[in-house]
């Protein structure tokens, strides 16, 4: 195998500045990662880190001695990108007094086809074979066996490939595992469905396409793992996905709050390649920002070709910003259009003051007891539809195990304590919806109140009494259909307008469309978890709106007067 002689470590210094200097195109969450090293290299020694370039340049020198093993490619060997180089001569760069590797966890989010494979199982066998760890257990976990061999595959198929290394180094590519029997050491596919998780000492553990892990199993047992060995290394590597109350975008967060300042965690290593929310999606530019190997693995004309597929189809849309471009969707199939949505309709100037005394139509989704209940207002002012909710749940569903979204829950209701109510008990206190529905009409030219009569029979009766326009809107495709189609245009459009609730975003994100077979479509939730209640409120308030004429809307209580059951 013969020796490349590179200065690996300057070429990621170098990719970290141009990255920041803008020379390359990268999102705001890549220029922080690259800042960060440059950081480093500046203050870091301070902290009793060293930057090796020896360590730094070893790792990739021995993961460019390894072979291509699927397509056709103008070298032989793995030909390291300076992405890849700055990812890998940080990671393994920098070290402790001792010598031994400050980063004991990491996180590399990158779309697909960056040839994440590759590294990750180039990143496995350097320290399953070259890492100097008697005894390594090196794995690649994921949800399925299937998924877990992906990476492990690619490994063997490497060793395969290279009889000098399996010489050199006294690596046997077997079925089932691959081995040094020299070290005692030995490289396994791991999966939730193995016989046990439990019993494992890791020296290092990639866990592929975290995003798919609907449960924290897999990755808690290998992270617990860990402590018992001087540098292994948990190395999560992923696509973006749906599940924003799942351990992957939990752990995504986590190294926002790093990479942004908000944490400081010396152990932990992130990096994410995405777009940033003014990014116009369907440019080619964006796609080139959000792939750093574009044009070396990621090929022009196939994401040219995909682009146009998801801007005719929601469905196709959904997969293309989640796989190719890397961003986070509600769910696999979102109705609405996300991006839109927070791009176009998001304005967090606009006060729930400056609407009084003007026209609203609200909306109730009171559809649970003991999980959150919503009241939307919509305004329809110079052609656009503007959105305000507030949301009310029991005090139990914010106590740990009592409801899987708890800690969410909890969070929004110390961020928005005036619009995320808290009430007693393990149900919902329906005399604070009652209470605020009478100064709603105090403040504003409430028109109607729409509610689902599911669990609203007796709250609709004495609001009548009080002299609200209650109307009953219930759950139908008849009454959805419609409006569901139009806020989906709307957004697309920026004709509705919301102050970046984020409570709203998620509960908008959530939907996906039961479609009959006339067209008709209906909101439903991939989850019972994934909430949509606030998007039902706005549904059902914009079929009032629509009904009434916009924003010429004369309630028919103006001439009849009400009702009361």
């Amino acid at each position: 195998m013969k020796l490349v002689s590179k200065d690996y470590s300057g070429i990621g210094i170098d990719y970290a500045q141009r990255v920041v200097s803008g020379e390359i195109d990268a999102c705001k969450l890549v220029k922080q990662a690259c800042q960060r090293q440059l950081d480093d290299l500046e203050g870091a020694p301070a902290r009793g880190w060293t930057f090796s370039t020896d360590c730094a340049n070893r790792v990739c020198r021995f993961i460019e001695k390894l072979p291509h093993i699927k397509g056709r490619w103008k070298t032989r060997n793995l030909d390291l990108e300076p992405w890849q180089c700055f990812l890998l001569t940080t990671l393994f760069g920098w070290v402790d007094e001792e010598g031994f590797r400050r980063f004991r966890k990491a996180y590399t989010e990158v779309p697909r086809k960056n040839g994440k494979s590759s590294l990750a199982a180039g990143i496995a066998l350097y320290m399953l074979c070259a890492d100097g760890e008697p005894g390594c257990e090196a794995y690649s976990a994921a949800v399925t066996r299937d998924q877990a061999r992906i990476v492990w595959e690619t490994a063997q198929q490497m060793v395969k490939a290279e009889p000098e290394m399996q010489s050199y180094y006294g690596v046997e590519p077997l079925a089932h595992s691959i081995v040094v029997v020299s070290s005692a050491s030995c490289f396994q596919p791991l999966s939730r469905d193995a016989d046990s998780l439990e019993g494992k000492n890791p020296h290092v553990a990639i866990v592929d396409e975290l995003h798919a892990h609907k449960t924290r199993e897999v990755f808690d047992v290998l992270n617990l793992a860990m402590g018992s060995r001087r540098q292994s290394l948990l190395f999560a590597i992923t696509t973006a996905g749906s599940d924003k109350l799942g351990v992957c975008y939990e752990q995504r967060q986590y190294v926002e709050q790093i990479l942004n300042g908000r944490h400081v965690d010396d152990r932990y290593w992130g990096i994410i390649y995405t777009l940033d929310p003014a990014d116009d999606w369907t440019r080619e530019a964006s796609a080139r920002k959000a792939n750093p190997n574009y044009g070396v693995s990621v090929m022009p004309d196939d994401m040219t070709t995909l682009c146009q597929q998801a801007q005719r189809s929601a469905e196709s849309q959904s997969a293309f910003l989640n796989k190719r471009l890397n961003l986070w969707t509600s769910v696999g199939t979102a109705y609405f259009n996300m991006l839109a949505w927070q791009n176009l309709c998001c304005n967090t100037a606009l006060k729930i003051e400056d609407f009084y005394e003007k026209r609203c139509i609200m909306a109730l989704d009171l559809a649970s007891k003991d999980d959150i209940a919503v009241s939307l207002k919509l305004f329809h002012e110079n052609g656009k539809r503007y959105l305000f909710a507030k949301y009310y749940l029991p005090s139990s569903a914010i106590e740990r195990g009592n409801n899987p979204n708890y800690d969410v829950y909890a969070g929004w209701a110390r961020a928005f304590p005036d619009k995320f109510i808290l009430t007693e008990g393990n149900v919902i206190d329906f005399e604070f919806i009652e209470r605020d529905l009478l100064e709603d009409r105090a403040k504003f030219d409430v028109r109607e109140v729409a509610f689902d009569p599911f669990n609203a029979t007796e709250l609709s009766t004495r609001m009548l009494k009080e002299g609200l326009p209650m109307i009953e809107v219930g759950a139908t495709v008849r009454n959805f259909s419609e409006p569901m189609k139009q806020l989906a245009a709307l957004i697309v459009s920026g004709g509705v307008q919301h102050d970046g609730d984020p409570v709203l975003g998620w509960m908008i994100g959530n939907v996906y469309a039961k479609v009959d077979a006339h067209d008709n479509v209906y909101p439903r939730k991939t989850r019972n978890e994934n909430k949509i209640d606030g998007a039902v409120a706005a549904i059902m308030a914009l079929g009032r709106n629509i009904v009434g004429g916009g924003e010429n809307f004369v309630s028919i209580y103006e001439n009849r007067g009400l009702i009361f059951m």
